[in-house]
């Protein structure tokens, strides 16, 4: 009945890191992390400005 147990957590352990792997992956995304810089819905902060579109163009890829 112990193997059940450690069965049970070597499942979870297995399958907890694959969890985020089914996110599609946007080109225009994928273009924006290349270049350093990160998506973020709404205004961009303060010291960063719009360089593009993320996510499908629902979020703005900000540049320092």
């Amino acid at each position: 009945m112990k193997i059940l147990y450690l069965l049970f957590a070597v499942l979870l352990f297995l399958f907890q890191a694959a969890s985020g792997s089914t996110d599609p992956l946007f080109p225009d995304t994928v273009e924006c992390r290349r270049q350093g810089n990160f998506c973020r819905t709404g205004a961009c902060p303060p010291t960063f400005t719009i360089s593009g579109q993320c996510h499908g163009g629902l979020l703005n890829c900000c540049a320092k």
